[in-house]
């Protein structure tokens, strides 16, 4: 799918930043990274590996202590921090919603801020609540009366509202149950496709961060670079052990995401069998070799129905042949460059 990319969508630069606060060890020390226009760029890491601390010194709500952020080559010291967060999108944990505020207003806070009328702010307001995914008559309640991932659609939709080209997010979707979780991910992607923001998110979870980064940046405890990567060559070739036990002794399976299920047999689908199969979790025709062999563990029998992108049956997989693509996978990966 093509992304729609707007101009002008800055670059974010970390050169030799550290931050110490008084009395204590570097939360943040001697970090240099690239966080590219147009991307996600997720932090990842154990607790004490200075994530948040990193995010908030983007938009200045936490002062470096020495070196230098930039945003599109200019630095960001030299800017006024009011202008500066107001060109920043930020969606921490808990939404941070105005309680006594309607969703329709929470959203419109910052376009009103920016001088725009009460109509066009709720206009504008209005407009995003459906682009997250809620229906309308959510606007006119409270966040007392949402759900858990309902007042983090919310939070994603007012860091929207003003259409900044940056967004930071902090742990945005932790605070919700898994399969609330996954759903929040999936449309995040999906409006990030639409577009396009250069976004920072962190986050402790390494299956969040792979699924979510174009690039992943892991910090170790105490605020120092260990590795940044694309998903798939942090799991293919972890920097070191830490890195390594990071991401977990799964990483293989997790690699599967990223290999396409392209010579996957796909059985025709005889006259009353779609009965028989388990459709629970289909398999998508298109999706990597890790959904296909999700879907082929799930049913009970190995054999999983296949779907088009409308969700018509259109054939079904083995277990036993995903399990030879698995194989086929782990062999060229092995084979030596």
């Amino acid at each position: 799918m093509h992304c729609r990319r707007p101009a002008g969508v800055p670059v974010i630069e970390f050169r030799h930043v550290t931050k110490r606060y008084a009395d204590g060890p570097a939360a943040v020390d001697d970090l240099s990274l690239v966080a590219p226009s147009h991307q996600i760029t997720v932090l990842v890491g154990p607790s004490g590996c200075g994530k948040t601390t990193s995010l908030r010194m983007v938009n200045r709500m936490v002062e470096p202590t020495q070196g230098e952020i930039l945003v599109d080559g200019d630095d960001i010291q030299g800017l006024d921090a009011v202008r500066l967060r107001r060109g920043i999108g930020y969606v921490i944990q808990h939404a941070g919603l105005f309680p006594h505020k309607t969703v329709v207003d929470n959203i419109a806070t910052v376009p009103r801020l920016l001088g725009r009328s009460k109509a066009e702010a709720r206009g504008r307001a209005m407009e995003l609540i459906e682009q997250v995914g809620l229906e309308a008559q959510y606007a006119d309640r409270y966040p007392a009366q949402l759900s858990g991932g309902q007042q983090q659609r919310v939070g994603v939709a007012r860091a929207l509202a003003a259409d900044p080209p940056i967004m930071l997010m902090d742990e945005p979707f932790s605070a919700v149950d898994p399969v609330v979780r996954a759903q929040l991910q999936d449309e995040f992607l999906r409006l990030q496709r639409d577009l396009a923001k250069t976004i920072v998110f962190v986050t402790h979870d390494i299956d969040e961060a792979i699924k979510l980064g174009d690039n992943i940046v892991v910090l170790r405890v105490g605020g120092t670079l260990a590795q940044m990567a694309t998903p798939a060559e942090l799991l293919a070739r972890p920097a070191d052990d830490f890195v390594a036990g990071f991401i977990g002794r799964d990483r293989g399976y997790r690699a599967l995401s990223f290999v396409p299920a392209d010579e996957l047999t796909v059985q025709p689908l005889p006259d009353g069998a779609a009965d028989s199969l388990d459709e629970s979790y289909p398999y998508q025709q298109g999706r990597p070799l890790k959904a296909a062999l999700d879907a082929t563990l799930t049913a009970p029998d190995g054999r999983a129905v296949v779907v088009d992108e409308h969700g018509t049956p259109v054939g079904m997989i083995e277990h036993q042949d995903v399990l030879a693509a698995v194989r086929r996978a782990e062999d060229q990966r092995s084979e030596p460059v």
